[in-house]
């Protein structure tokens, strides 16, 4: 010891306070290295602790030579062995501060723990919220600001009015709309949830907010947070979202359910499928009792009930979601110098001035002088702009929203090509700068970072010519139907799918997820140059096999016989009641009923039917005839409207599946 402070007093004090700050500061900065560098968990492994270790193994050389160099007065070699310890500094401090820029900017993808949740009390602008007033409520007691706050709120602001119960947002507001209520409680998104069907598209405009009420509350979809890597195959679902902030996504943000679209990705053969759900499709809504209805109603239940929806149709497991927002495509598609896709010719004109050209109103739902029209062709290059309008548009095409779910994908593909041919690290942070906030997934960053080995292959394989993916392109086949709703009194025009063609999507999708074998060699590739036109790889295109939802809705029995009404209860499984009814149509003939045409049979447990009889001004044989005829029929008496348009008594919203019913046609015709 005393020989250590013998030589301590002779060394160039310079050089021990020289050695001491640098030794320091090489210490903090490489724990802080360290600590940024190990954050890349599943990059460059083997690279990363190789770096780790030489820089170790430079600071403690340094921190053991250091004093000898100074005690033996080596001057030379000590300034020599500091100037490269101090050029490390900086290299740490970069290195780190990009990395975690880096993380930082992937973990804000990232849904939260909590959530700020808004409920509204909702009038339409010229009606006033009294004591008198009717209001309507979601009976749903799971839904955080349709149920739960909307109970909050009728607390806080010491309502007394009568509440009547939903089953669906949409009838509730059709109800609102038509005068039978006079306020609703809805999500304070109410503009994004609903706006996008026809008959409220102007909700914005003709409604008025009466109350409001907010609160922080642990978000339903941090339970949907997975931890599974992608290094495995896995599925996501991709959520559109029309958010109002002009900048940035709210991570819990509702979203109309427009865009559904379901991806599989086999990190391991870099194969991919897309199925692109259409809007309308008529399907059980997992969260409200199984009811059928279009499936982008599912959204006003959250993101929750949109997955097990789609879970319970397609029978797979969806492991991931990303919420996108649509404002932030333009900014995506301008950050990558445009996208070039295939504008397909519209079927129908905007209008005379714009004939033949595919327009759509700008990102923020204006038309007018801000309308976007593109000129339809092959290689189109798009810019933000109008890549969205693009993507939005399935007013001008025949089959509306499929041919739109079509255009996305293209969208889709178009700018993932772009992606992989980023070529700087700026590049890649301007990008990560762009759609930071406007992009919402339940994967945790350690989860995106484990995808760099796919990105990888992906670039490797686009470097040597080849395509960096394969992408297996799918279609849904569908039907047109227009089922009666008797909560709602009205038909709503709906989709039906066919269930081989569903089934011939769902396998591929779990061939490639590895869940089942596959049988047949898939060769087909996605060629960006190819003809628009050649589909004939398109997975389940051209199938129309399997039970359809028409076959399972109330026909019109009128003008029929009491006989064939008999016979068609027996198939169906319905309780038949009979009723007379004075008619000038003929003795025996049914005349009305009482569940309405094309309402779901799932919903009807029995059926009373309305038979002609002579009316009283005839002859008194023939009213004793008819007495005797109805003594013969000993029936309930139902009570009920015969009306063809109102009588919905004996139908049963609770039915979860649909009933056993014999064969009636073993080939259902194509409903297109």
């Amino acid at each position: 010891m005393k020989e250590l402070k013998i030589k301590m007093k002779k060394a160039s004090k310079i050089m021990l306070i020289t050695y001491l700050i640098l030794s320091i500061g090489y210490i903090i900065s490489y724990i802080l290295f360290s600590k940024s560098l190990l954050n890349l968990e599943g990059i460059e492994t083997t690279i990363r602790y190789l770096i780790l270790g030489f820089f170790a193994i430079w600071g403690v050389s340094y921190l053991c030579f250091g004093p000898k160099l100074i005690f033996k007065k080596m001057k030379k070699t000590f300034i020599v062995l500091s100037i490269f310890t101090i050029i490390f500094f900086p290299i740490f401090s970069i290195v780190s501060y990009y990395i975690d820029k880096v993380y930082d900017k992937l973990d804000n993808f990232t849904i939260k723990e909590t959530s700020t949740y808004t409920s509204v009390l909702l009038a339409m602008k010229d009606t006033e919220i009294t004591e008198q007033s009717k209001l309507g409520m979601i009976d749903n007691t799971n839904d955080r600001e349709g149920y739960i706050l909307a109970k909050e709120l009728i607390q806080k602001e010491k309502l007394t009015q009568e509440i009547t119960s939903y089953e669906d947002f949409l009838i509730m507001l059709n109800d609102l709309y038509n005068g039978k209520i006079d306020g609703i409680f809805v999500s304070g998104d109410y503009k994004v949830l609903f706006s996008n069907e026809d008959k409220f598209r102007t909700i914005g405009e003709d409604t008025k907010i009466v109350y409001s009420y907010s609160k922080e509350m642990k978000s339903e979809e941090s339970d949907l947070i997975s931890t599974k890597k992608l290094t495995e195959p896995f599925t996501v679902l991709v959520l559109g979202v029309d958010s109002e902030a002009q900048n940035g996504l709210n991570p819990n943000a509702a979203f109309n359910g427009d865009t559904l679209m379901l991806v599989t990705f086999n990190p391991n053969t870099l194969t991919s499928t897309m199925f692109s759900i259409p809007r309308d499709m008529y399907v059980p809504i997992a969260c409200n009792h199984n009811r059928y209805n279009k499936i982008n109603s599912a959204a006003a239940y959250g993101t929750n009930c949109v997955i097990n929806t789609i879970e319970q149709m397609t029978n797979i497991d969806i492991d991931y979601f990303v919420k996108v927002n649509f404002r932030g495509v333009v900014d995506l598609v301008n950050t990558l110098g445009g996208v070039d896709v295939d504008v397909e010719a519209p079927d129908y004109d905007y209008d005379k001035a714009h004939k033949g050209l595919v327009c759509e109103q700008d990102s923020q739902r204006r038309f007018g002088e801000h309308l976007v029209c593109i000129t339809p062709g092959e290689n189109v290059h798009l810019d933000g702009e109008q890549a969205l309008a693009y993507a939005r548009c399935r007013h001008l095409y025949l089959e509306g929203d499929v041919d739109r779910n079509r255009h996305q994908q293209a969208i889709i593909e178009a700018t993932a090509k772009k992606l992989v041919q980023m070529s700087s690290f700026s590049d890649f942070e301007k990008l990560l700068d762009t759609i930071s906030n406007n992009i919402a997934t339940n994967m945790q960053t350690k989860e995106m970072l484990s995808f760099y080995q796919a990105i990888k292959n992906m670039l490797v394989n686009s470097l040597n010519g080849e395509d960096f993916i394969t992408i297996q392109k799918t279609r849904l086949e569908y039907y047109n139907f227009n089922p009666w709703l008797p909560s709602a009194g009205m038909r709503t025009s709906a989709l039906g799918y066919y269930p081989g063609s569903l089934n011939a999507i769902t396998k591929a999708m779990r061939e490639n997820l590895g869940i089942e074998k596959i049988e047949t060699v898939k060769t087909f590739s996605y060629d960006y140059n190819e003809d628009k036109d050649y589909r004939s790889d398109i997975i389940g295109q051209g199938i129309r096999t399997g039970d359809v939802l028409t076959r399972y809705l109330m026909p019109n029995l009128s003008g029929q016989s009491v006989t064939y009404a008999e016979e068609w209860a027996a198939k169906n499984g319905i309780t038949l009641y009979k009723e007379f009814v004075e008619s000038e149509s003929i003795p025996g003939i049914i005349v009305n009923q009482s569940v309405h045409q094309d309402t779901f049979l799932k919903t009807v447990s029995n059926v009373t039917i309305y038979i002609s009889k002579p009316s009283s001004n005839n002859n008194q044989n023939n009213d004793k005839d008819e007495d005797n005829d109805d003594n013969e029929i000993d029936e309930p008496n139902i009570p009920g409207n015969p009306s063809d348009e109102d009588n919905d008594n004996n139908s049963n919203n609770e039915g979860d599946k649909l009933p056993t019913t014999p064969d009636i046609d073993s080939n259902p015709k194509d409903e297109n």
